[in-house]
């Protein structure tokens, strides 16, 4: 129910920023920190979330570039 979801999103976000903190350790981005405080309004919130998620595209793109190129490097 309710109950479960609200549970996996609590354990899916804290895996998530301890994630980001271990990747943005020594980059000078203060990136965990930023997405772990409240927001105050909305419109924070908001801009928050479009600032979490493209870092976390970036992230993945990187990991993807990384892995064809280690792919293509083997063949």
């Amino acid at each position: 129910g309710a109950k479960f979801v609200h549970v996996l999103y609590c354990f899916a976000r804290y895996v998530m920023i301890e994630n980001m903190k271990k990747l943005s350790l020594g980059t000078g981005i203060p990136f965990a920190e930023t997405v772990m405080r409240r927001p105050r309004n909305r419109y924070i919130a908001k801009a928050r979330h479009r600032v979490a998620y493209s870092k976390l595209l970036q992230i993945l793109q990187r990991e993807y570039f990384v892995f064809q190129e280690y792919r293509r490097k083997a063949q």
